[in-house]
């Protein structure tokens, strides 16, 4: 029995592998690839085209979806809005889906409790503790990628509020100098490639689609969920209604996201000696301590003893 669970849990990790190596890399389309065959004048079937691609698009990848709408189904609506949500703030939406991340987190629980069911079979410890080393790592499991995916909401966002001064800066350059604000925003889009930039470009191409300008300035501001840019959003939707000018709203913001960065950087300098203290009582000083009251309390022993 534990030689079974034991392959089953180098199958699934094996799978967990392959499925990140396959979202990592940019793997090209059917037609992407049909056009290209085509381009080159070869002619092959579709069928042939299919069993060309790697494995885990062709059988893994399925699985993983097929799971997903699976577990889909006995999980309540709004747990699947609430990561659809999640993974708009970490700005993975375009590259996974809900289900598939909820298929994540399941993979994710069947590993690590295949895990823990192979070291409990292999332990002498009590049943009852057993099961709860079981139970605690399928929890482990489940909320590890979740883990995962708050990390990137977090590093997402400090990234976004590093970009917003000298972004705002070079689109209030830009409004004052002639440009139109969806202009700006777009020639902000092109000069950088980070968070900010891409939701710049994403705002800009929803209101050339036709959305609304307040309505799609919004939109940017819930997908990153950051107070700064949610005033600053909030400051060009009643600019724009009031028909204040939109080169002294934006002049105003500049200062002020300026003067914000200015603080939390002072902020940051006085926490730091707090932060050192840690390090330093229990890895610091207990070497230095051990350097210099080593030799004295061998000489003492030494002295003791004769």
């Amino acid at each position: 029995m534990p030689v079974v669970i034991g392959g089953i849990v180098v199958m699934v990790a094996v799978l967990v592998v392959l499925i990140s190596r396959r979202r990592a890399g940019s793997a090209q389309s059917i037609d992407e690839r049909l056009n290209e065959l085509a381009a080159l004048g070869q002619s092959v079937t579709l069928e042939e085209l299919e069993l060309s691609q790697p494995f885990t698009q062709r059988v893994l990848i399925p699985m993983i979806e097929a799971l997903g709408k699976m577990a889909q189904r006995f999980t309540p609506q709004q747990t699947i809005e609430a990561s659809r949500h999640k993974l708009e703030l970490a700005g993975l939406a375009h590259k996974i889906k809900p289900v598939q991340f909820l298929a994540y987190r399941i993979v994710a629980a069947i590993v690590l409790g295949g895990i823990s069911l192979m070291i409990a079979f292999a332990s002498s410890l009590p049943v009852m503790q057993r099961l709860l080393v079981i139970v605690v790592a399928f929890v482990l499991g489940y909320s590890l990628p979740s883990v995962w995916l708050g990390s990137k909401i977090s590093a997402r966002q400090n990234e976004i509020i590093k970009a917003l001064p000298d972004a705002l800066d070079l689109l209030t350059i830009c409004v004052e100098a002639g440009l139109g604000f969806d202009a700006a925003m777009s020639k902000v889009a092109e000069k950088w490639n980070n968070e900010l930039s891409i939701a710049f470009n994403k705002t800009v191409q929803e209101m050339q689609l036709g959305k609304l300008r307040r309505e799609a300035l919004r939109n940017m501001a819930n997908s990153m969920d950051v107070p700064d840019v949610t005033s600053f959003v909030a400051a060009i939707i009643q600019a724009d209604t009031l028909g204040v000018s939109m080169a002294k709203v934006m002049r105003i913001q500049s200062d002020t996201m300026r003067l914000k960065r200015r603080q939390r950087a002072e902020e940051k300098a006085r926490q730091a000696p707090i932060k050192m203290m840690f390090p330093l009582v229990f890895f610091i000083f207990p070497t230095i301590l051990i350097v210099l009251l080593g030799p004295a309390i061998i000489r003492l022993k030494s002295v003791g003893s004769s």
